[in-house]
This record gives C-alpha cells, sequence and structure tokens, in this order.
C-alpha cells in the first residue's frame, strides 16, 4: 500500500496523528529521542524526526479519503507536486528505510545547516557565540564561511559544520 506525507502544523504531530487514526487511518510518525537542557537538569525527550510532518498509508487515495484526511485537526495538506495538487506517494523503501533508522539503536539528532544568506551561530572554538551570515558552504567538504561584522569591518571565517547552527 502506498504511504503519503502529510504536512501538519507546527508542533500538531501527535494530536494529528492521534486523530487519523481514530478514523481507522495507518500513520507513522517517526521519532527519536534526544536530550533537552531544561533550567536545572537534562532530559530525554521524544521528538518527531521530520518536524511537521507524518505519514499515512491509504490503499487508495480516492477524493472523500483525502478529505477525510485533510479535514483532521492538525492536518495542512498531503505533500505532492508542486504545479499541481496532486499528491505523490513516497517509494515503500524510503519508508522502510526510515523505520529501520527509528528502530534501530543508533543515537540520532537532527540538523539543518543553514544556507548560504542565512543568520548562523558559531557554537565551538575562539569565536563561540559570534553571529553572522552564511557567505559560502561547501557541504560536501561541511565546511561553511560567516561573514561577522566587527567594528563595523567584515571578517569571513571558515567554519566546520559542528562548529556553526542556523538561528
Amino acid at each position: 500500500m502506498p504511504w503519503y506525507a502529510v504536512h501538519t502544523r507546527s508542533r500538531h504531530e501527535d494530536k494529528a496523528e492521534r486523530l487519523l487514526a481514530q478514523k481507522a487511518i495507518t500513520t507513522f510518525l517517526p521519532k527519536i529521542e534526544v536530550w533537552s537542557r531544561r533550567k536545572d537538569r537534562k532530559k530525554r525527550i521524544s521528538i518527531p524526526l521530520f518536524a511537521g510532518y507524518l505519514f499515512v498509508e491509504v490503499p487508495e487515495l480516492t477524493n472523500p479519503k483525502k478529505l477525510d484526511i485533510l479535514t483532521t485537526a492538525g492536518v495542512v495538506r498531503i505533500l505532492g507536486r508542486p504545479s499541481s495538487s496532486v499528491p505523490v506517494p513516497v517509494p515503500n523503501p524510503q519508508i522502510e528505510a526510515i523505520q529501520r533508522l527509528v528502530n534501530s539503536t543508533v543515537e540520532l539528532e537532527p540538523f539543518i545547516y543553514p544556507k548560504e544568506g542565512e543568520s548562523a551561530r558559531i557554537v565551538d572554538g575562539p569565536f563561540k557565540g559570534i553571529e553572522g551570515t552564511v557567505v559560502e558552504t561547501d557541504y560536501k567538504k561541511n565546511l561553511f564561511i560567516v561573514s561577522v561584522d566587527i567594528l563595523q569591518r567584515s571578517v569571513a571565517i571558515k567554519l566546520e559544520g559542528f562548529q556553526i547552527e542556523k538561528i
């Protein structure tokens, strides 16, 4: 049976999954456990692997079934081609790979690299805490060049991926 990716409202993945399951629609919300820092302690919490998305398995996506999914609280749309509103199924090997990832004991952590022109913060090294704008990226070499304004002069700093975070 084909799986479809469903875009949800921000932080409504659990609610949408619960409501879809009540409608007898098979869902898959991949979650991972991460450490969350609180003011006084660290705590392990479960978060969605893909924030704002979950998957539904539907034998045939008829208009009534599509309407049933789209009228569920928290659901925004079913992903499809940008040029049309026709939903596109996610290939089964990709769903199986995600399921294997989630079920494995490997520690996963989602990470979103900043793109060129976006603001970033340096989180490691001698420039830790300084914010700037990403000027150039090389994802293959895991290198970023960040422009930092110091005393109204721009200085470009080469950084590795672990030393930078998107703001």
